[in-house]
């Protein structure tokens, strides 16, 4: 019959096959999860899959696997968003700050961002009070830094956005 025959998958934009996005998933999923599994649910043989994973290293596409820690059990339950707004912005300032900032005891993730803002901080703290002193010692103590706005994450969540 017409139209009845499987066509061959395209390979998505960046050059990723089916195989390709279905180890991504897996690995993302977990990421200590032995060649064998992986290549049982990628549906290739062991071989295939492991040729598939260092060549996504190589490429880049795959730049580290790590552990997703469970910030409520390290007791620190609290997550905020601190929007950080700089008064100066000298190459030298800014690269500095973000240093600094990457360094914060809490902070989850930094992003340098255009708009108002100039930072936007994603920490995990045990408290409120916690917070307050994570912003006054490790944020606001630099010169540069004009503004801070503090907003309270009720959840997070992982999204899939890449492979999906």
């Amino acid at each position: 019959m017409a139209g009845t025959q499987s066509k061959k998958p395209q390979p998505p934009p960046g050059g990723l096959d089916g195989t390709d996005l279905a180890i991504l998933a897996a690995l993302v999923e977990d990421g200590r999860m032995t060649n064998a599994a992986l290549a049982a649910r990628a549906g290739v043989a062991e071989s295939t899959c492991a040729y598939r994973v260092r060549a996504l290293r190589e490429s880049g596409i795959v730049e580290r696997i790590g552990a997703r820690l469970n910030t409520e059990a390290l007791g620190r339950p609290l997550h905020a968003i601190i929007k950080v707004r700089l008064g100066s912005h000298s190459r030298e300032y800014v690269h500095n700050l973000y240093d600094r900032l990457m360094n914060v005891p809490g902070a989850l993730t930094v992003f340098h961002v255009a708009g108002d803002d100039d930072f936007l901080m994603h920490v995990a703290v045990a408290n409120p009070q916690d917070l307050r002193d994570l912003i006054l010692e490790h944020v606001t103590v630099h010169p540069m830094v004009r503004q801070t706005e503090t907003q309270l994450v009720f959840e997070v969540r992982e999204a899939d956005g890449l492979l999906g």
